[in-house]
């Protein structure tokens, strides 16, 4: 197969903290021979678990770049046993347009796994995590939140997975990062997912989503420093227990959780985040923007549970997400 054309400034096996980039040479008319610089931090003491940490999968979700950017320059090496390598961007074309795809391929990274060493800028980055980085990996966390269409309950996430052996460590994780939610978590589509690959390696996956609308808060910026403290402890890492809070169980159990719209207009949220609805509850009101006098599209709750996720902002397409429901348990 075709050798990704990325190179590392930084030594995977060196002790001691690195700073530097994945470089990906990148010809265009600014810059004839131009490379892509992508941040990295490499962080190692001796023998141990490798924890991979990535933010920016989707360039418009912050609070895992918040995140790992401090993380990458605080992070002492001595304090550590094994390896920790930091990305706090890994769709750095995204991140840096404020996109959730890259500018330059409308590359949707979550959607492009493994990848292609010789396709497009966003299919070689993919393979560079699918060939080389997933591979040192034991325990990886991809940090997501709702970007600029999406606005969530801060939870911590998993999915069902065939090997259920790999799956209650995987929960073992997301329960150690300790968000306010635990979700058990069913994917609209998980085909060309990061998540995938690193599970079909038999990786200890855990993803996030803290938040939402293409911005932080300080609590939603917390959680993800907490929460990744938390998962480099449980790993071994980090020396001593998590920090544990409160954390509720919910899980997925179909695709009834996703109410999609099926009219384009102005939204009307009923319940708020983290609100306990019924079936048969009304969640939203979609009205018809082009004209008075109508009645709204009412979407209902498909099921018992907790209101997980709302479209954002305030005005929904044909076949956005109206809202999720996940249930309790």
């Amino acid at each position: 197969m075709r050798v990704n054309p990325i190179t590392a400034t930084v030594d995977y096996n060196e002790d001691g903290v690195q700073h530097g980039f994945l470089k990906l040479p990148y010809s265009h008319d600014g810059s004839a021979w131009g490379s892509i610089m992508i941040p990295i931090t490499v962080a190692r003491n001796g023998e141990g678990p490798t924890v991979l940490l990535t933010g920016g999968n989707h360039g418009d979700e912050y609070e895992g770049p918040v995140a790992l950017y401090d993380l990458a320059g605080t992070i002492k090496s001595e304090e550590i046993t094994g390896r920790v390598i930091i990305v706090p961007a890994m769709n750095y074309p995204a991140f840096r347009a404020a996109r959730r795809t890259s500018p330059i391929d409308s590359g949707n990274m979550n959607r492009t796994f493994p990848g292609n060493p010789a396709g497009t800028v966003t299919e070689k980055i993919a393979d560079y995590f699918q060939r080389t980085l997933l591979p040192l990996a034991d325990y990886v966390l991809d940090i997501h939140s709702g970007g600029k269409t999406l606005k969530f309950v801060p939870f911590c996430a998993v999915h069902f997975q065939e090997d259920k052996v790999q799956e209650e460590k995987c929960v073992a994780a997301m329960r150690a990062f300790n968000a306010p939610f635990s979700v058990k978590l069913l994917e609209v589509d998980s085909g060309g997912m990061f998540d995938t690959a690193a599970e079909e390696m038999g990786k200890i996956f855990i993803s996030t989503e803290l938040g939402g609308g293409g911005s932080t808060t300080v609590r939603s910026v917390a959680i993800a420093k907490r929460g990744v403290k938390n998962l480099l402890h449980h790993a071994g890492v980090l020396a001593g227990d998590p920090e544990m809070e409160p954390s509720a169980d919910l899980y997925m159990p179909d695709h009834r959780c996703f109410i999609s719209s099926e009219t384009t207009g102005l939204l009307e949220l009923c319940v708020d985040l983290g609100d306990s609805v019924s079936e048969g509850q009304l969640l939203a009101r979609v009205y018809d923007m082009e004209r008075t006098g109508r009645n709204p599209v009412e979407y209902l709750s498909p099921l018992d549970g907790v209101f997980v996720a709302r479209h954002f902002p305030g005005l929904v397409g044909m076949g956005d997400i109206v809202g999720v429901v996940a249930v309790e348990g």
